[in-house]
């Protein structure tokens, strides 16, 4: 990063994660995954009595490099190639009031930018209104969520620097129940890479680090009715970006109930999401040594559409396997994007598919995608991963090659790379925007990454 004040800034995630992890807290570092070591907690006296505080968190540094290409919009803003940087702290804290009342609290700072970024402010500003939805890339933001948790400390071109509340939740936890309110993640569906059923918050099929979710903010409740079975009600009040008002039309409701016959287990959802109605079924079982999931929705849209409705269907199996005396893990997914279209200049310009989008529920722009996975441990502490989607009707897609060392029980290296195959006009290879001769087209990268847990 050129501007002197980014590269300054770049160490108050580090010092501010390392003041309040060891000076503030004054507890020993934990918990490095959202299971905490009960016996790595302290107790404090307060009004409720006994409170028991666990802590923990985590310090990750990225470095990026992307070639955009000759023939895309970035030709706009410069295709030479670009460095980016991030460094991210997050510090964990759960405060437990006796048995069954406990409160999750996750503090974020991330500081990311460099040229890429600054490419992408250019070309925000040359095609205002074009490349926003979905293309562009973005810090969190919480204009659409009930409480605005977010905030920036430094933001320019070349770089933000912010911090926010990812979790912010109060439980109650019973026997037969548990309930929960305020800042959260939750995830419905049976997908590995793509899930149809996980209308809030999912991630995309490309995201390589899939650790937390962004929380929502939500009321959720989860009642056992027996022994295999439960019932799930979530509700998610947002409000409109334009006014800043919640808004019915903008908001979520959402049930779903779980049960198992045999071998076998089924989801039945039903929810008010935005505008729309969808109702959803999932399965999961087994194959021999290998297990298998299915998970279909169907989407009635609003009035303001010029569709009726949709169907999307996601199915897997994966299995694990030793060969060479080596360890693989592996799957196949089958996806079906019921508002696919094979005109992706025209599918921009779709209503509903733009505001998907724009809301991070949709990823992908065609119809049927075919998806692997395999994993190979070549060492105790050293993973090979190689992920590969493909757009069956083109075909065109991405391969996402990634290796990850455990350097120690607490730090972690990272590094692999994004690379997109397909001719033109397909939605990986590139296609144009008519009339205009802009190609669409993501930037081949390469990144390195590096985690402290604490």
């Amino acid at each position: 990063m050129r501007n002197p004040v980014a590269k300054s800034l770049i160490i108050i995630p580090y010092l501010l994660i390392l003041l309040l992890a060891f000076g503030i807290a004054g507890v020993p570092a934990v918990w490095a995954e959202d299971s905490i070591a009960p016996d790595k907690s302290t107790h404090l006296q307060g009004y409720f009595g006994d409170i028991e505080a666990e802590w923990g968190g985590y310090i990750k540094c990225r470095g990026v490099a992307s070639w955009p290409d000759d023939e895309s919009f970035y030709r706009f803003a410069g295709t030479e190639i670009s460095y980016d940087g991030s460094a991210e702290g997050r510090l964990k804290n759960r405060l437990y009031f006796g048995e069954a009342l406990y409160l999750d609290t996750h503090y974020e700072m991330i500081l990311t930018g460099g040229d890429l970024r600054r490419k992408e402010k250019k070309l925000a500003r040359l095609f205002a209104g074009v490349f926003e939805e979905g293309y562009i890339r973005h810090e969190v933001e919480d204009n659409r969520r009930l409480m605005d948790l977010t905030k920036a400390i430094y933001d320019d071109d070349d770089c933000i620097l912010y911090h926010r509340l990812d979790r912010f939740s109060l439980t109650v936890q019973k026997k037969r129940f548990v309930v929960r309110l305020g800042r959260q993640a939750v995830t419905w569906g049976n997908g590995l890479l793509f899930n149809p059923m996980d209308l809030f918050n999912p991630f995309a099929p490309t995201d390589i680090e899939r650790e937390y979710k962004v929380g929502d903010d939500m009321a959720s409740a989860q009642f056992s009715l027996g022994r295999s079975s439960d019932l799930q009600l979530l509700y998610v009040p947002r409000r409109d970006p334009s006014t800043g008002d919640m808004e019915s039309d903008q908001s979520s409701l959402a049930g779903k109930i779980h049960f198992a016959r045999g071998t076998t287990e089924f989801d039945i959802m039903a929810a008010r999401h935005f505008e729309d109605d969808v109702v959803g079924v999932g399965f999961a079982g087994y194959l021999g040594d290998a297990a298998w999931r299915l998970d279909a929705t169907w989407t009635l849209l609003d009035e303001k559409s010029d569709k009726n409705d949709f169907p999307s269907l996601a199915a897997n199996m994966d299995y694990s396997w030793v060969w060479q005396k080596k360890n693989f893990y592996g799957f196949l997914e089958l996806f079906y994007n019921g508002l696919g279209d094979d005109r992706y200049s025209n599918s921009l310009m779709d209503r509903d598919v733009a505001e998907r989008l724009d809301r991070g529920e949709l990823f992908t722009l065609g119809r049927w995608y075919l998806a692997g996975h395999v994993r190979m441990e070549v060492h105790p502490l050293v993973n090979l991963f190689v992920t590969v989607i493909n757009n069956c009707d083109d075909p065109s897609g991405i391969f996402q090659p990634r290796l990850a060392w455990d350097v120690t029980q607490d730090l972690q290296f990272t590094c692999g790379g994004n690379l997109f195959y397909g001719g033109q006009d397909t939605e990986y290879g590139g296609f144009r925007i008519p009339p205009t001769d802009i190609l669409i087209k993501s930037a081949v990268s390469a990144y390195m990454w590096l985690a402290y847990y604490f």
